[in-house]
């Protein structure tokens, strides 16, 4: 993994660390439990269940490392944009022409959910909408091609 900063909101950091825990606390003692019962089971070159446990240790573990890097690395997005400019942790509300207004909360791309309105700083919209104020228009390369949009409301 590359130096960079972990966009997280608070509910994002809390559900890593609940991640982590489950993992350190009860997936790899289990794990661990099993393997060394499959060792005892003989050679180790024939036991198939041995080498598949070996294998899922070696992916939690990978993972633990993953989940640390996140956490280690995190900065907290603080919600709303007491400048009324978007920024990482700001609801906003876009129309586009004719259309139905949306809202949706900017999020670093490791909590992005499009199903429940959260877009990554990093989508073609998220890049779009930062820095840029109520009544602006922002346009954004979408899968649907060039899409312009109104902002209309910025918490």
């Amino acid at each position: 993994m590359t130096d960079d900063v972990v966009y997280m909101t608070e509910r994002g950091r809390q559900k890593i660390q609940a991640q982590l825990d489950q993992l350190n606390n009860v997936v790899r003692p289990e794990y661990a439990e099993l393997l060394y019962h499959a060792r005892e089971g003989g050679d180790s070159l024939d036991n198939t269940e041995y080498i598949y446990l070996v294998e899922e240790l070696a992916a939690i573990e990978t993972r633990l490392r993953e989940l640390e890097y996140m956490l280690d690395h995190a900065e907290l997005i603080q919600p709303g944009a007491p400048d009324g400019q978007v920024q990482l942790g700001s609801l906003v509300v876009i129309q586009q022409s004719g259309g139905v207004p949306e809202s949706y909360t900017i999020v670093g791309s490791l909590e992005a959910n499009p199903d429940e309105s959260m877009i990554s700083n990093r989508s073609p919209l998220g890049q779009a909408l930062l820095s840029h104020r109520v009544g602006e228009d922002v346009s954004a390369d979408t899968p649907d091609g060039r899409l312009t949009f109104r902002i209309l409301a910025v918490s």
